[in-house]
């Protein structure tokens, strides 16, 4: 599974002109199933994501973790993460997971992290985006900080 973070301000998605996941400040998280991933490597990425410390503490360093501030997540199912553009001027999708994998791992991450917030383990809202849908992003980076998280160890 490959995650790109962003610590953002605010951020959204909107489909067919209806916006359907918006958060305050926290993660907009950007989310991708590779071929042979499991729910393990969905819980994993989920942990590393909740647990990345890439917050101001009050020195300003970057020392707290979504949980720690009791931020806002967006996940954004994204499968050209996977791309391999090893080669030639077109992305090869051949890593991506198949898509019906990939939505039960991604509907799977998002079963998670609703779960965590509902035992009141730091976060304040999650929302999605719409797997397979065309969507439009809007966010605001905060930093700009941005991180590529993988359970693949690359």
């Amino acid at each position: 599974m490959i995650a790109l973070i962003q610590r953002v301000t605010e951020a959204s998605v909107t489909v067919d002109g209806e916006r359907v996941g918006e958060i305050g400040a926290g993660l907009l998280a950007l989310v991708c199933a590779e071929r042979d991933d499991t729910t393990r490597d969905a819980a994993a990425l989920l942990e590393k994501m909740l647990a990345y410390r890439i917050f101001s503490d009050e020195r300003g360093r970057m020392n707290k973790s979504l949980r720690d501030i009791g931020g806002d997540l967006l996940l954004v199912p994204q499968f050209t993460l996977a791309a391999d553009t090893r080669s030639g001027t077109r992305p090869s999708f051949t890593p991506a997971a198949a898509p019906d994998e990939a939505r039960q791992l991604f509907d799977y991450t998002v079963e998670q992290a609703r779960a965590q917030n509902g035992l009141g383990l730091g976060l304040r809202l999650v929302q999605t985006g719409v797997f397979g849908a065309h969507m439009k992003v809007a966010l605001v980076n905060d930093g700009p900080v941005t991180f590529w998280l993988s359970t693949r160890g690359r």
